[in-house]
């Protein structure tokens, strides 16, 4: 695999000079993903443009080949994993496989390349689902360590700084009680208890003292701001140095961090998003032998995410005159991979809502199923769209389970759908990031069909057993127009 592009369609650009070299012999596979969210009929066409230059041009001799290293958190034909809203802790954020201790059986590190032979890491971009954050890239090599710049701990001026901070508020409390004794009150008894000349020499003195701390004041200030000047410079000298230092642990580097830029207005809940690609100056020197490493982040506060990836294609040249990536910091900022795609403008989440608020139906069928999809329809097994009876969710008591199936021509068409709880009332208007997997009590049929990846293969699927009492709202994450919701009724007697 050379190149791979998604939903968020990450374009493949090499620095000046570089290019992927094939033969007139080589056989080209183009693997593509169409996912219609429509039950419409769609006639598509795919249509893709390649530049060559002969290898016999002269343009030809000034190209250097470069090759592609495929890294993947996870492997096979469809590598997927799902995450859980509240998995990963309180930030938020999810890192997979680290956050997942038993993600890979014992011993196996799919998330893991070896460098080949020496040469010289010239470009990269992560790739990741709706709502993933970003991919981060590191390499390890044996017996490596940090070896850049020794950043001196910077001066300490605190102690003169909290010095000059206690003086001036000494003198700000002495001035507060020169203020208050010539307050006007004050200056009318004092004027009445003394003589006329006695109180006009009070109050010189008050305004003699009250000069004086003003001038130590100012002069304290200043030397306040001298010591901070300092003490920000020294700082700010550490912090530009520390900025150059590679980030090391152990023998482990990290090369760069690719996060997904979203202009999603919602948030990380959609594909409206761009990748942040190396920049053309990133040529990190590699060794045969090394190891590369990946991970991705995705966001876990909101919502859960399925059938999710994290991949970076990196790809690299035989050379040897790249940055020591454990001397050199090379995980800079990366540049945005492209803009903001007109196509993805409708971001749903607003009216005209697709049904009635599911909570509000009476109670329909007490029936545990099974309940047939058909139709791009959940049928008389919860789908609210249906008009009156039928759109009535089905009831069972607590404890209980409902059980779906795929209609034999929805198998037969190679129709798959999802049940995926979606936070109630979940009837509004379909878009790019609604609705999403926010369920107050999360489930996920996954896709059922049998199709091989991505389907369970199976076509039947029962909710969890231990449902709380009330009506639960889903969707079908492959066509999210449908909607369905069910009802856990209390026990009798309860």
């Amino acid at each position: 695999n050379f190149f791979a592009t998604g939903e968020e369609k990450t374009q493949m650009d090499f620095p000046p000079g570089y290019g992927y070299r094939y033969k007139a012999s080589d056989n080209w596979i183009l693997n593509q993903m169409i996912h219609n969210l429509t039950p419409e009929a769609m006639t598509l066409y795919v249509t893709y443009t390649v530049d060559f230059i002969p290898a016999t041009d002269p343009a030809a001799a000034g190209i250097k080949e470069v090759k592609p290293i495929w890294m993947d958190v996870e492997s096979g034909i469809y590598p997927v994993f799902d995450s859980y809203r509240g998995e990963g802790g309180p930030d938020g954020e999810f890192v997979y496989p680290q956050d997942r201790p038993d993600a890979y059986p014992p011993g196996v590190h799919k998330n893991e390349r070896t460098i080949p032979r020496d040469g010289v890491l010239i470009g990269t971009t992560g790739h990741v689902h709706t709502g993933g954050l970003s991919t981060d890239l590191y390499l390890s090599r044996a017996g490596a360590g940090y070896a850049g710049p020794t950043c001196e701990q910077p001066k300490s001026f605190n102690k003169q700084i909290n010095r000059f901070k206690a003086s001036i508020k000494r003198l700000n409390a002495k001035l507060k009680r020169v203020n208050r004794s010539m307050a006007p009150k004050k200056l009318r008894r004092q004027r009445k208890a003394s003589d006329s000349r006695n109180f006009r020499k009070s109050i010189r003195q008050k305004r003699a003292r009250k000069a004086n701390l003003k001038k130590a004041k100012r002069k304290k200030v200043a030397l306040l701001k001298s010591v901070m000047k300092k003490d920000k410079a020294e700082k700010k000298a550490y912090s530009a140095c520390t900025d150059k230092q590679p980030e090391v642990t152990g023998n482990r580097v990290h090369l760069f961090e690719s996060t997904a830029n979203y202009f999603e207005p919602a948030g990380p809940v959609s594909w409206d998003m761009a990748m942040m690609s190396t920049r053309d100056d990133w040529r990190v020197q590699v060794k045969a032998g090394d190891k590369l490493e990946i991970q991705t982040t995705y966001e876990s506060k909101r919502a859960s995410w399925y059938e999710n990836m994290g991949i970076n294609i990196v790809y690299w040249s035989d050379e040897t005159n790249g940055r020591d990536p454990y001397v050199t910091k090379v995980d800079g900022e990366g540049v945005l991979n492209h803009g903001h795609y007109a196509e993805n403008d409708d971001h749903g989440g607003t009216t005209p809502v697709v049904g009635p608020d599911p909570a509000s139906l009476p109670d329909g069928l007490a029936s545990i199923g099974p309940f047939t999809i058909s139709a791009y329809s959940y049928g008389n097994g919860g789908d609210f769209r249906l008009p009156g009876a039928s759109g009535r969710p089905p009831v069972v008591k607590q404890g209980q389970s409902f059980t779906f199936k795929l209609s034999n021509t929805d198998i037969g068409n190679e129709v798959w759908h999802s049940l995926t709880s979606c936070k109630s009332p979940c009837n509004k208007s379909t878009g790019i990031a609604y609705p999403i997997a926010d369920g107050d009590f999360q489930f996920d049929s996954g896709q059922l069909g049998t199709g091989g990846a991505p389907t369970v293969n199976r076509t039947t699927w029962s909710t969890p057993a231990d449902l709380p009492v009330g009506t639960h709202t889903f969707y079908c994450r492959i066509h999210p127009l449908m909607r369905g919701a069910i009802r856990v009724a209390k026990p009798n007697g309860s």
